[in-house]
């Protein structure tokens, strides 16, 4: 019998748990995870980057907990003595039709709090990245470099040392609910508990499922991002973070060069339809996921809008040449032949019936639920502050 259960152990999983057990010690609470380490999936493949906050609309739950969350991670490395490098990153118009995207993202961090911006000429971005190509652009000092895999061992390690409970390798295959009480049924075992804190991430929709009976209105889509690694004698070409404008008419932020707190840079990542929910590989099936992919209405809706695009990042998924292409928009002396095919991760996109790819978290309390259904990108940087939120909410019932 738990107070609470906790399902997923990736950083949202994790951070909500050590909040809670941080204001209410006597609570009995148990993270229960389906894999055998924790930050498997979302947590573990994402590049490492401390979020500033700027891209989120101003007062949405992504730029209130971006900002919140952003101060938290930071105190919270500095106390644990995580390594992290608050470096910055440049992003950067490299064709005219960018400049006003480029200056409104600019107007948009400051309604979002962030100071000591700099918006920069072309010269101006040489003199942070010298290898890089581009009409006007602005630097932003809040940017920076962690390793999310360290970070949640370290959530992990704190609230057990809390007396918190983790259980590896238990899959859900079923909640069944009476008035008081849940029964969180894995394939290996059973627990019961007085209410559930769903952080299922890429299954976040399917656990939302058991937890009411009319058909939730919303549907995971994953996609893969898929990187290449620069190899070391042309990593000189990055110095720390180089984003481009985001096309607005797009929910992913485009190839970017990322350099990693544990060394090397990253190029990328695309952002193509997954062929199943942890399919990090191009031929990663799952024919019954797919299927339901396929045939959920809002995806199809999504599909026909943005089509031509989808299909610009399939291509570049399968070719190189494509991949390098987009990657010489910021710096023209990148090469194919400096590219090493690197790693690959799926981001869980919440999509609702009408089409709607969900652009902020989405969290839907049931009687004896609490259902973090949407934490995409910044989730990471925002953990604790998500965490602070959801055992907010999760302690007003004890």
């Amino acid at each position: 019998m738990y107070d609470i259960t906790v399902i997923g152990g990736g950083i949202v999983g994790l951070a909500t748990a050590l909040k809670i057990k941080e204001q209410s010690p006597h609570l009995k609470v148990l993270i229960i995870e389906k894999e055998h380490e924790v930050a498997m999936h979302q947590t573990g493949h994402n590049s490492g980057v401390i979020h500033s906050g700027l891209y989120y609309k101003p007062g949405s739950l992504k730029a209130i907990n971006c900002i919140k969350g952003y101060k938290m991670l930071i105190d919270f490395a500095e106390k644990e003595g995580i390594p992290y490098d608050l470096c910055g990153k440049i992003v950067v118009a490299t064709r005219p039709e960018q400049v006003s995207i480029l200056d409104g993202l600019y107007e948009r961090g400051k309604q979002n709090g962030l100071t000591g911006f700099k918006m920069l000429d072309a010269a101006g971005l040489r003199e942070y990245e010298p290898h890089v190509q581009g009409i006007k652009g602005f630097f932003v000092p809040q940017t920076g470099i962690i390793n999310y895999k360290v970070v949640c061992e370290k959530y992990a390690e704190k609230f057990q040392k809390l007396g918190g409970q983790i259980n590896m390798g238990q899959r859900v295959i079923e909640i069944r609910q009476s008035d008081n009480l849940s029964m969180v049924i894995t394939a290996q075992n059973y627990f019961e508990t007085k209410l559930v804190i769903n952080c299922a991430g890429l299954y976040s929709d399917k656990v939302a499922q058991f937890t009411q009976q009319t058909p939730i209105d919303l549907r995971i889509i994953p996609f893969r991002g898929e990187y290449f690694e620069i190899k070391p004698e042309k990593q000189y070409l990055v110095k720390n973070l180089i984003y481009p404008v985001p096309d607005p008419n797009f929910p992913f932020l485009g190839v970017h060069f990322t350099r990693m707190i544990g060394g090397g840079v990253e190029a990328g990542p695309n952002a193509v339809l997954a062929f199943r929910r942890e399919g990090y590989k191009k031929l990663d099936i799952h024919a019954r996921e797919l299927w339901k992919t396929l045939t959920w209405p809002g995806f199809q809706k999504v599909a026909a809008k943005y089509w031509r695009t989808g299909l610009g990042e399939m291509y570049r998924s399968f070719s190189k040449a494509a991949f390098t292409k987009a990657l010489q928009e910021l710096i023209p002396e990148i090469q194919e032949s400096d590219l090493i095919p690197g790693g690959a991760g799926v981001r869980a996109q919440a999509c609702d019936r009408s089409g709607g790819l969900l652009d902020d978290f989405s969290i839907i309390e049931r009687p004896n639920a609490i259902n973090v259904c949407n934490a995409p990108s910044p989730a990471a940087t925002s953990s604790l502050s998500i965490g602070q939120t959801v055992a907010e909410l999760a302690l007003k019932r004890f």
